[in-house]
């Protein structure tokens, strides 16, 4: 403009951001995303940086859902940081191409100041004495680099400070394996050289298990932040409801052939079928792009297989002609008129043979990280887009409008609760197109993972409630954790049982036990008198499932006596106090889930629970 001057003071302001934090809510405000959790999460991570004692090292976990928007929290959480005055920030993730793709472009393209920069990059550019925002990969290479960048800089005298860890997925590869051994694996020792004396590390996941039980970093669940989804997100609650019998909003799909080549060819149909279902009618940018993903196994072999499935029913419906096509295109027919009976199946049948020529199949494994980074792999590029992996796709990777999952990945001893929670790609939000969602899988399998949700919600109740130290549920078939990651001089794996506070015995409990011993109202007039510390309100609505039911046991109290003062006084023991006749199985032949009050001589007492054929892993101060 005319006559203005140069306006040094307002240009130097304008170079020292500010209030990047409140930007980034308005932009998530501007996509029409909600914050409130965001908030929530941030100003709790915020809280614990202030409130930890002492100026050294801190730890601490951000634990929510699977696929719940995290990424949106981390880039928030990184702008709050900046603005605070850490200068840099590193952000790890599993060793995957497409995943360390994935987080980059959405950090890039959130406005965030500065830009994020892969770690190669930021050991070229060498400016560790500034603010920056660093993606490193958790393999030993990139880590060691980084680290070895870090240490130069230091050494050339820049100021390196005010450094801060968020490691998504931590309870990956960032626990010490080696904990039983006296050693410590190489990423494990790796992030804690970069953590420092006085560094910051936040571990961010939604299986926070196996970093409690391993005391990664020496964190502690008292510091814990949780991080709840959003009011549009769909996980454990829609895929996994805790009554086996509950009718569910999705489509699911039992596999009796524990995932046949033919079981996997019909699974395809029903998918562009229903595909033809979303985007009848439209055109243009209004035409939806979406995903199949197949997860069978971990090996490269299988996935070749499943590609093979994929490629060979895509020929077979574009030949037009021959017995195969008209098979394919009456099945095509039929399913469209199973499926939407309002809808023309002939106009259906019809999308599916016009648009399979447009199909995509992208395998997602570990040979694919040899490759160029490639941000939009997991964005469905076309009508019918199908994907295919294993371990890869187990953990942090999102895919973008899934409508299908053909999941038969199975183990022949115990799942590992933490790894199978996380293969649950399903969740996120899927709410435009739930009832359209398809979960093909065997029935035993699916009754598995169930109960892997079920037990991870007990898990986290008690850490959320803020009671004495979570308690990890497992059982003969599920695993907590690996067991090479849990701390063994720290956890009592064997435990097989929840405890809660410790109150003052009243004898009026044994008449309300004895009342109604299998009635969930009894557990309810029980907390009345001890008291919401002593007998939690998660564990009386987990239980009311089984209201009425056999499976419930509320037994009379167990008084106990003969043990020395380091049992009897905390009425604590490693072995526990429940089982073989305590159980009482006369009385109840068929009881699964046990409540059962025990009492010391002085009159104090604690409420126990006990699982049938649990385990509950249980950290020691």
């Amino acid at each position: 403009m005319d006559g203005e001057f140069f306006d040094l003071d307002a240009i130097s302001a304008a170079a020292s951001l500010k209030n990047r934090y409140e930007s980034q809510l308005a932009i998530m405000q501007d996509r029409g995303l909600e914050t409130k959790s965001v908030e929530e999460a941030v100003g709790g991570a915020l809280n614990n940086l202030t409130s930890v004692p002492g100026n050294g090292k801190s730890a601490f976990v951000i634990y929510g859902e699977p696929q719940s928007g995290k990424t949106e929290m981390m880039i928030c959480l990184t702008a709050k940081l900046l603005d605070e005055g850490h200068k840099i920030i590193i952000h790890l993730m599993n060793d995957s191409v497409d995943l360390l793709a994935q987080n980059l472009v959405r950090f890039s393209t959130s406005g965030l100041s500065p830009a994020p920069m892969e770690a190669g990059e930021a050991i070229k550019k060498g400016l560790f004495d500034r603010e920056a925002v660093i993606f490193c990969k958790k393999n030993g290479k990139n880590l060691k680099g980084l680290l070895d960048a870090i240490r130069s800089a230091r050494e050339n005298g820049q100021a390196v400070e005010s450094l801060v860890v968020i490691d998504d997925e931590a309870d990956f590869a960032s626990p010490n394996s080696k904990v039983n051994s006296g050693g410590k694996t190489p990423i494990n020792e790796y992030i804690d050289s970069l953590i420092g004396q006085d560094g910051i590390y936040i571990g961010v996941t939604a299986t926070p298990a196996r970093l409690n039980l391993n005391h990664t970093f020496d964190n502690k669940p008292e510091h814990w932040v949780r991080f709840p989804p959003h009011s549009k997100y769909t996980g454990q609650d829609v895929f996994f409801p805790e009554d086996l019998a509950a009718k569910v909003e999705f489509r699911r799909v039992w596999l009796p052939g524990g995932g046949t080549q033919d079981e996997a060819r019909s699974a395809i149909i029903r998918f562009c079928v229903t595909v033809a279902h979303l985007n009848k009618g439209k055109k243009g940018n209004a035409v939806g792009n979406y995903a199949m993903l197949f997860h069978t196994s971990g090996k490269k072999a299988k996935h070749a297989v499943d590609t093979a499935t994929i490629e060979s029913l895509i020929q077979d419906l574009r030949s037009t002609t021959g017995p195969v096509f008209k098979a394919l295109a009456k099945e095509a027919f039929d399913t469209a008129r199973k499926l939407f009976p309002k809808d023309s199946s002939n106009e259906l049948a019809k999308y599916v043979v016009k648009n399979i020529s447009r199909s995509v199949s992208i395998v997602l494994n570990s040979t694919r990280d040899r490759r160029a980074l490639t941000g939009s792999a997991t964005t469905p590029s076309s009508p019918f887009t199908f994907y295919v992996g294993g371990n890869v796709v187990s953990r942090g990777v999102t895919f973008d409008n899934l409508l299908s999952m053909f999941f038969t990945r199975d183990v022949s001893n115990k799942l590992q609760q933490d790894t199978y929670i996380q293969r649950a790609r399903m969740f996120g939000s899927r709410g435009n197109y739930l009832r359209q969602f398809e979960l093909s899988i065997p029935q035993y399998l699916y009754n598995d993972w169930q109960r892997c949700f079920v037990f991870h919600r007990l898990s986290l109740k008690s850490i959320e409630n803020q009671l004495e130290a979570p308690a990890w549920v497992g059982d003969k078939r599920i695993a907590v954790a690996a067991p090479s990651s849990i701390d063994q001089t720290k956890v009592q794996v064997e435990k097989g049982e929840m405890s809660f506070l410790l109150f003052d015995w009243d004898p009026a409990l044994d008449v309300i036990a004895s009342a109604a011993p299998h009635a969930i109202d009894t557990l309810k007039k029980m907390q009345a008198i001890v008291g919401e510390t002593a007998l939690p309100t998660y564990l009386i609505e987990y239980l009311s499932r089984f209201d009425g039911k056999d499976k419930l046991a509320i037994h009379t109290s167990l008084p106990i006596a003969g043990y020395g003062p380091e049992i009897l006084d905390p009425i604590a023991r490693r072995q526990g106090f429940l089982g073989g006749n305590s159980l009482q199985p006369k009385l109840f032949p068929k009881a699964e889930h046990h409540v059962r009050i025990v009492r010391n001589p002085s009159n104090k007492a604690r409420v126990f629970f006990k699982i049938k054929d649990s385990t509950f892993a249980v950290p020691t101060p």
